[in-house]
This record gives C-alpha cells, structure tokens and sequence, in this order.
C-alpha cells in the first residue's frame, strides 16, 4: 500500500512513511502540485496511490465517480495555544 499525499500535506512526512508505505510521496514530489484534483485522482489511480488529504474535495469526487482510488481523509483539529499566565 502506498499513500499520495495531497499539497496540504508536508513533503518532510513521506520520508517518516516509507518503512510502513514503501512507495508512497508528496504530490509536489512528483511535479503535480498546483494541478486539478482530477489530475491528482486519475494518476493515482493510474499508479496504484491512495490518496492522503485534509480536505473534502476527494472524498466528494469518490462519492460522484465512485473508488478507485481509497482516500485517507485526515480531519485534524487546529487548536490554539492558550496565553501562559
């Protein structure tokens, strides 16, 4: 199993990621940053990628168009550090 992360998700997490997804990378990596998610979509497909990302955009294609490919959907909550007192 290899993961394609999305843009929103930092190129320094794939080399932490290869020992338990070989294979997997960063959308920029490989020359696809800034490019349509259906672009993004079809090359995973194409090369056996789930798709690793922190917006909905994927999930709404897969419900439209159906799977292939998995996504991962990380919902992830921004907190705000409190002031020290």
């Amino acid at each position: 199993m290899k993961l394609l992360l999305d843009e929103n998700l930092s190129r320094r997490i794939v080399p932490f990621s290869q020992n338990s997804f070989p294979g997997s990378t960063q959308v920029a990596l490989i020359g696809l940053e800034r490019v349509n998610d259906r672009v993004i979509r079809q090359y995973a497909i194409d090369n056996g990628y789930i798709i690793t990302t922190q917006d909905a955009d994927f999930y709404e294609m897969s419900l439209l168009h159906g799977q292939p490919p998995k996504i991962v959907w990380l919902k992830i909550e921004k907190r705000r550090l409190s002031k020290p007192c």
